[in-house]
């Protein structure tokens, strides 16, 4: 999942950027539509994600309803930061997570009742293996998602999450967002500096 939410990001950015004679405003305005009808009819599930995380971690979230809320978090969530405005990918990612993390300890938990499994622990650890799956930096999502939720006693099994985390992206040669995201900026510039110096070429011909 982390693996296809990088891509996905990537490609809204892609996507955007074929959009580029767009006014700003224009994309943004639409952009914030969709999310004003979202927080109109929902408006626990609009924002940064702070809230909806409590609400997952401390149990409070409906298992049948994190379906629907994820995958409208992670649409609307690649589709907002591919739009040049204010944002970031932290508190999405742990959105994300949390509820990824709910939904698998769900599904063991109804898959082995005897062992009384409790989902809330699942979603600790998915935000963990989650962050380390789309930054790639493993440590830093254990010591932050640590610091957040004083799951100390989850740290070994945040460990093998985030070592797994690891793995499958590195198989699916899926590169750290940022470092993704940094190489698309390097290469824009790049791009702009080699237009502007051609510009500037021309007009000295002529």
């Amino acid at each position: 999942m982390a693996t296809f939410y990088n891509r996905t990001l990537l490609g809204a950015i892609r996507a955007a950027e074929r959009l580029g004679r767009w006014p700003v405003e224009l994309k943004s305005g639409v952009i914030g539509a969709a999310v004003g009808i979202l927080a109109w009819f929902a408006p626990g599930l609009a924002g940064g994600g702070d809230q909806i995380t409590q609400h997952v971690l401390a149990g409070e979230a409906a298992v049948a309803t994190i379906p629907l809320a994820f995958l409208l978090r992670f649409g609307l969530g690649a589709v907002s930061y591919a739009v040049p405005i204010p944002g970031g990918l932290f508190a999405p990612m742990l959105v994300l997570g949390a509820q990824l993390g709910m939904l698998f300890g769900a599904s063991c938990g109804l898959a082995f009742p005897e062992f009384g499994i409790e989902p809330e622990q699942f979603a600790v650890v998915g935000m963990a293996a989650f962050f380390a799956g789309v930054v790639q930096a493993p440590v830093t999502g254990i010591v932050l998602v640590t610091e957040m939720t004083g799951g100390f006693t989850m740290f070994l099994p945040m460990l093998a999450a985030c070592f797994s985390a690891m793995l499958v992206p590195t198989l699916l040669h899926s590169a750290p967002i940022y470092e993704s995201l940094r190489a698309r900026m390097v290469r824009r510039q790049q791009i702009e500096d080699l237009t502007r110096t051609a510009g500037a070429r021309s007009g000295n011909s002529r």
